[in-house]
Parts: C-alpha cells; sequence; structure tokens
C-alpha cells in the first residue's frame, strides 16, 4: 500500500499532520469564537478568511518561482511552516474581529511561503508513476491531523478547560513538532532537468496548463471558505460542543479517501477523477442550501469529504504532470495563485449574499460555478497532456 513512499514524502506527510492537528484544534471553533465572543458577521468572517488566503496565494506564486532558483527548498519550508506555528497560537490573545483578521493572515503568509516549494520537494522526491498516490498519501497525513486536531479540542473543552483561549495558545505543542520535524529529517533532493528557465510573471504558463489553471480560478470562485457549512451547522442547530466532532468526522472521510483516490488516478487518469470531484461539491452545495436538520449536514458533510479524496492530491499530481521539470516549482506557484486569488471574492461575495439573500442562494451559486468548471475541464483540457504536449508519464494513455 505504501510502496514507493520516500522518506522526504513521509517526513512532510508528518509534518503536515502535526501542523493540522494545531490548525484544527482552532479552526472548527474560530467562527463561533468570532461570532459568539467577538461580535463579527458572516461577511467579516467571510473578508478574514478571503484576505488571509488571498495573502498566501500571492506569496505562494513567488515562492514557487524563488524556489526554482535557489539551491535547496528546505529553507522555505522550514521558514513557512516556523512562522505559522508561531502565529496560530496567537488567536488566543485576540480582543476584536481585526486582531484575528491580522493574526489569521499572519499564518497565512507562513502557509504561502512554504506551499509551493513543499509540493514541488515532493515532485521531485518521488516516482513519476506513482505521483497521485504521493500527493495523496500526503494529504491523507494531514487529514488525518484535522481529524485529531478537533477531537483535542473536545476534549480539553469536556475536561481540562473552560476557555477556548486556553485551546488556541495549547495548539503551539504539535505545530513546534512539525518544526523539530523538518530540521532534523527533511532532506533536500537532487533535482534533474535543466536550469531553471526566466519566468514572466505578466504571464501565465502556456498550452494546456494555462487552460486547466484558468479553469481551477473559475471552481475556486464557487469554493468559499468552509466556515460557512460551519456556520451552517450552527444555524441549524449543531450544538457548539458537537461542532468539533463534525469537522472530525469530516476529516475522517477526507483522510481515508484521498490516498485511494490518488491511486487511481494513477491507473485511470487524473481528469475524469477531478471532474467527479468537482460533480460531488456541486451536489454537496446544492444539499447544503436545502438542509434542514442536523442529521441532514452529518450526510453532507461525510459527501462533501468526499469532494477533497478526489482532488485534493490529484489536482496536485495532474499538475505536475504538464509542468516543466525545470520549472515546477513556478507551476505550483500558479497553481497556489490561481486557487488563492479566488478566495478572497469567493468568500466575500458568499458572505455578502448570504447576508442580504438568505442562507440558500450562496450555496446554489457555488455549486452552479463548480458544475460549469467541471463541464470545462472536459472540453478544454486533455485527459493526460504533459509539458511538450505528448502523454503524461505514470497516466493511462
Amino acid at each position: 500500500m505504501f510502496s514507493g513512499i520516500t522518506g522526504n514524502v513521509l517526513i512532510l506527510g508528518l509534518v503536515s499532520f502535526f501542523t493540522d492537528v494545531s490548525s484544527e484544534m482552532i479552526y472548527p471553533l474560530l467562527p463561533l469564537f468570532l461570532t459568539g465572543v467577538l461580535g463579527a458577521g458572516p461577511a467579516f468572517l467571510g473578508m478574514i478568511e478571503g484576505v488571509a488566503e488571498s495573502t498566501a496565494s500571492l506569496l505562494k506564486l513567488f515562492s514557487g518561482v524563488l524556489s526554482d532558483r535557489m539551491p535547496t527548498r528546505k529553507g522555505m519550508v522550514l521558514f513557512g511552516y516556523s512562522l505559522s506555528a508561531l502565529m496560530r497560537p496567537l488567536i488566543g490573545s485576540a480582543t476584536s474581529p481585526l486582531m484575528v483578521l491580522l493574526i489569521r493572515t499572519g499564518d497565512r503568509v507562513g502557509k504561502g511561503v512554504r506551499t509551493s516549494p513543499r509540493d514541488a520537494l515532493i515532485a521531485d522526491s518521488v516516482d513519476p508513476a506513482i505521483r497521485g498516490k504521493a500527493y495523496g498519501f500526503h494529504r491523507s497525513m494531514d487529514n488525518a491531523g484535522a481529524l485529531l486536531g478537533p477531537l483535542i479540542a473536545t476534549g480539553l473543552l469536556a475536561y481540562l478547560v473552560s476557555d477556548v483561549r486556553q485551546v488556541f495558545w495549547l495548539a503551539a505543542l504539535p505545530g513546534l513538532a512539525a518544526v523539530l520535524l523538518i530540521v532534523w529529517k527533511l532532506r533536500e533532493v537532487e533535482r534533474k532537468g535543466e536550469p531553471a528557465k526566466p519566468l514572466r510573471l505578466s504571464l501565465l504558463p502556456p498550452g494546456p496548463l494555462r487552460r486547466y489553471l484558468l479553469i481551477l480560478f473559475l471552481f475556486t470562485l464557487g469554493n468559499s471558505s468552509d466556515a460557512f457549512l460551519l456556520l451552517k451547522a450552527g444555524a441549524l442547530g449543531v450544538p457548539a460542543f458537537r461542532i468539533p466532532l463534525l469537522w472530525a468526522f469530516f476529516n475522517l472521510v477526507k483522510m481515508l479517501s484521498t490516498m485511494p483516490f490518488g491511486s487511481l488516478s494513477d491507473r485511470v487518469g487524473r481528469r475524469g477523477v477531478i471532474v467527479a470531484g468537482w460533480c460531488v461539491y456541486s451536489l454537496s452545495y446544492l444539499g447544503y442550501a436545502f438542509a434542514a436538520n442536523e442529521t441532514q449536514i452529518w450526510l453532507l458533510f461525510a459527501f462533501y469529504g468526499l469532494f477533497y479524496g478526489l482532488t485534493e492530491g490529484v489536482e496536485k499530481a495532474f499538475l505536475a504532470d504538464m509542468a516543466d521539470p525545470a520549472l515546477r516549482g513556478a507551476a505550483f506557484g500558479w497553481f497556489n495563485f490561481a486557487i488563492g486569488s479566488g478566495a478572497l471574492p469567493a468568500s466575500l461575495l458568499f458572505g455578502l449574499i448570504w447576508e442580504r439573500a438568505g442562507g440558500v442562494a450562496p450555496f446554489v451559486c457555488g455549486a452552479a460555478l463548480s458544475g460549469l468548471a467541471a463541464l470545462l475541464l472536459l472540453l478544454l483540457v486533455p485527459a493526460a497532456a504533459g509539458p511538450s504536449g505528448k502523454a503524461a508519464t505514470g497516466l493511462k494513455r
């Protein structure tokens, strides 16, 4: 099952595991903390998530480009994880929504610095024939941390602490473990291929990769922050103490499905798996639009988790198949920029539509955009194209 998973992929999986334990001790409690304790509304929640993720997206582009020109990628990975580990627990000191915005943005700056070099390092470290499996493994470890984090938060609130702020401070410990793993165990990989070519940041990469990135951006415009799903759950009567459990259940589905679907894409091709995932997303959002009780919310979170299983690792493997090896970091930079640059308008619009038109309309809009993106991906992007336009290594021809 784990054959071909190299040491670096294993270490980066563990780093993501501990980082997500830290992050997800905080994230499912953040919407209720903002709205219930600090008095923010859905629109401000959307602004926090949108600004934070869009800031990260711009940095992901530049960090990816820079990592192609640096002798190692490890330094950028270490700096990014260290900054996030330092900033994230400071939410425990926040006394206003503005402070949460600033701290959350600082956390995402760290994510922006580390993500593209890390994703490129994974591609550098594994055989192209099992890229889907490798990225699926990495995302499964990430989701395992996202499963454990809310459970720890629930246990702390139930038995040890009485204030969510204390949970936020304790989230520093797994973040520190992730940083120490990078320092002690992560190794740089000798890169093959030609030296990095000059890149004009004013232009997207050419060919199928450009079309893929533009369609991905369109999909992201309908893919608002998952914080709104937690807000929807609360609005339908899911009590605060079960919100972390709901989030943990959601991440269990993601953890169990990501690696199998990644391996499936190695055998049958990436595009069809991604399209299936985007269709699951569209159907899920239609379900959220008309959900009426807690039971339906739990079922929807399970189904929605399959969207991540189908797409999280496979989208990255599809990009690595198409990218020029000498510009792999830059390609991941554009990939993450396409996703992140759509996060701000997506979350802002979702929050505004919710406030002005109610809780049905924004989910219907998201479902429509994701369905359109799935259709365009089928029509405009070849099923298996590498940087030269030929069939990509590891995909079924």
